[in-house]
């Protein structure tokens, strides 16, 4: 072989030779990638504004999935499961969950505690007759989402600081977002007259809502879905519907429909949809992440308060 030959032929051993190697070393690269961290959020809503910060570094669980009521939870045996491997657990706090603690507690869970509402500036809760608490629903303010936001920005970044960076443009360009639906829902309620801004909803989960952008919100029950509405707020309700001509109650998609209902037929006033207070729609409604559910709520009671 004459060596021009032997030239040719180490140089294509040593081009196999090379691409064996990268090859080699291709399962090891992807092996080295970081996981995404496991978060946990206690409830819907949490867990969608979590998704939105963490992005494509985070894998968000949720303990109280959508159309489910996380006042009075029940955590089942797999509860304890997901947070002893989370890498961070995300909670409302303001006594939203009044469960978390015994259940972070029985999982063992190692994983730090992030209380998103940390920093809202937090309102009384009418709770009809009992006593007065703290209204834990403070994300129906999109002003306060924006807090819960920075919050969750910050905790994500203080446990994968290299993610940082994309944790703080993730979180930059959602706040845009609320800033713009917050100027929609403050337009849209500035239109209506202040003596049509009542609205009858469930519970007294709207408080924030009410706060922030000018309404009125009257509920049978009190912050608390647990609590029971009495004859007695029944019949004052229905007295207030009559006297004040409120032309619709709205139902929520956590609770029995039929207290509305029937303070409806007895009221005279109509249905006027469904809204979503303290839990998300599935995937395939019309509140499916946090924005949506703002815009569905406003949608809805802008339409019944608006005058014919």
């Amino acid at each position: 072989m004459s060596s021009r030959s032997d030239s040719r032929a180490r140089h294509l051993v040593c081009q196999l030779l090379f691409v064996w190697l990268v090859c080699l070393s291709l399962p090891a690269q992807a092996q080295d990638k970081p996981k995404p961290l496991k978060a946990v959020a206690t409830f819907s809503i949490l867990g969608d504004l979590v998704r939105q910060v963490g992005g494509d570094h985070v894998v968000v669980s949720t303990l109280v999935g959508p159309d489910a009521d996380a006042h009075g939870y029940n955590p089942a045996p797999g509860d304890a499961r997901t947070l002893s491997d989370a890498s961070v657990v995300f909670v409302n706090g303001i006594g939203f969950e009044g469960w978390i603690d015994r259940l972070i507690k029985a999982s063992g869970t190692k994983a730090p505690v992030v209380t998103a509402s940390a920093g809202v500036p937090t309102i009384a809760g009418d709770a009809h007759g009992h006593d007065h608490h703290v209204d834990p629903h403070a994300w129906q303010s999109i002003p306060n989402a924006k807090i819960y936001v920075a919050n969750i920005r910050d905790g994500l970044s203080r446990i994968a600081p290299d993610y940082a960076a994309a944790f703080a443009a993730n979180a930059a360009a959602y706040l845009a977002r609320l800033d713009t639906l917050d100027d929609l829902a403050r337009a849209a309620i500035a239109a209506i007259p202040q003596d049509h801004r009542r609205i009858i909803t469930t519970h007294d989960a709207f408080g924030y809502f009410a706060s922030a952008y000018g309404l009125r919100f009257i509920a049978p029950q009190g912050v608390s879905s647990d609590s029971e509405a009495s004859p007695r707020d029944v019949a004052r309700i229905i007295r207030q519907i009559r006297r004040d001509k409120i032309p619709a109650v709205f139902l929520e998609n956590i609770a029995d429909p039929r207290l509305m209902q029937q303070i409806a037929k007895e009221s005279g006033a109509r249905i006027g949809g469904k809204v979503y207070s303290d839990a998300l729609s599935r995937a395939d409604g019309p509140a499916a992440t946090y924005a949506d559910m703002m815009a569905n709520n406003l949608r809805a009671f802008t339409t019944a308060m608006t005058p014919p």
